[in-house]
């Protein structure tokens, strides 16, 4: 099951950073069709923010065709959005998690990576 991690200081709003963090799980995989979600009261206590901003969140990833809520039940994964895991990703990543070890070895903080990164990826992926 998904663990939600709020970072107030982001920026992001609340319910963005729970759909986002939801897309991000079923890219990579971890969050399949048929897995539930943890219930709002589940999401509150553990990131002590407002139900409705759960349940905002849970709309949007409905409206979106990725969940399903099930009165009574819960809210299910209806819909992957990863392209099946290969031996490249794996092998990507690897390399990826070595740049990261150089970058923080060499200084670099958090929002120093996010950035370098962001800005290659927009060079890229235009």
């Amino acid at each position: 099951m998904i663990e939600f991690r709020i970072d107030r200081k982001s920026g992001v709003a609340a319910y963005l950073q729970l759909v986002q963090q939801v897309t991000q799980a079923l890219r990579l995989g971890l969050l399949q069709p048929g897995d539930q979600l943890p219930t709002v009261k589940e999401v509150v206590a553990a990131t002590a923010i407002n139900p409705n901003t759960v349940q905002k969140a849970y709309r949007e990833l409905e409206h979106a065709g990725l969940v399903e809520a099930r009165r009574g039940v819960g809210t299910f994964i209806v819909r992957s959005l990863g392209r099946g895991a290969g031996a490249a990703d794996g092998d990507l990543r690897a390399d990826l998690v070595a740049w990261t070890e150089r970058a923080r070895a060499a200084g670099l903080e958090r929002e120093d990576v996010e950035a370098l990164t962001k800005s290659v990826i927009d060079e890229q992926f235009p």
